[in-house]
């Protein structure tokens, strides 16, 4: 799992997406060990809470584009790439650990999924959050679907629709963040709040979390419908088209 970190902090476990030098953007190793990992968190009796984060300014700049462009080119890869995604949203929405996202810069695409997914969510100043699936022909079906169930509907449509930034003081309030936290002390309290919920006592906390978390899985149909959605998008004409025209965000 070399481009996603694991540390222990006593009962917490810290995730680190670990491809600095690419913004964090998320290939087929990194989009496999995070399908992986929650399994393996929940086997570690140990592990009481978990902090994801990245490893330099972003936090996530999501999907990779040279293995966007080689995996989602066929229709083998497209099913694999989505049964990935898959893997990972029932990973994170049905672990017992609870997982707070430390969003130290942009946060897109799948990024953007993954603090949607969490239980808590911390941002620095110069996070900012995104999910141009849209623009790029792809319909937004691994997790966006879960925008509205945090947001509002309307909220969620015109940021999935037109794919703008988000910037961390909007994302509270629209509803995708906790609060926001000086990026020098990210870290830092972070691992505070998940020491809190590691001390809690764990069956209510485990309980309260399946429980909420319930509702999210109540949208299984919808998210089934937004998967299949996207995988089909991933061969259309429009989407290698607006792919070509695509360049990596550089902050």
């Amino acid at each position: 799992m070399s481009a996603l970190r694991v540390e222990e902090d006593g009962p917490v476990r810290v995730l680190t997406l670990d491809r600095p030098d690419a913004l964090n953007a998320i290939d087929h190793e990194l989009h496999e060990a995070l399908a992986d990992v929650w399994p393996r968190l929940d086997a570690d009796r140990e592990a009481r809470a978990v902090v994801l984060t990245g490893s330099g300014r972003a936090f996530c700049a999501g999907g990779d584009l040279d293995w966007i462009r080689d995996a989602g080119g066929s229709d083998e890869g497209a099913a694999s790439m989505m049964k990935t995604a898959t893997r990972i949203i029932t990973g994170m929405l049905g672990t017992r650990l609870p997982v707070v996202a430390a969003v130290n810069g942009p946060a897109i695409g799948l990024g953007c999924t993954l603090t949607v997914l969490s239980d808590l969510v911390l941002a620095s100043p110069d996070a900012w959050f995104s999910d141009p699936h849209v623009g790029v022909g792809l319909a937004a079906g691994d997790g966006g679907i879960l925008w509205s169930s945090l947001t509002g509907m309307h909220v969620a449509k015109e940021f999935l629709f037109l794919g703008g930034r988000l910037p961390a003081d909007d994302a509270v309030r629209a509803g995708l963040a906790n609060r926001v936290v000086p990026a020098e002390s990210l870290r830092e309290e972070s691992l505070i709040l998940a020491h809190r919920l590691a001390e809690l006592p764990a069956p209510a906390l485990q309980g309260t979390k399946r429980a909420m978390n319930s509702m999210l899985m109540a949208a299984w149909p919808s998210l089934e419908n937004g998967i299949a959605a996207e995988e089909r998008s991933m061969r259309s004409v429009e989407h290698h088209a607006r792919l070509a025209e695509v360049r990596p965000p550089t902050r």
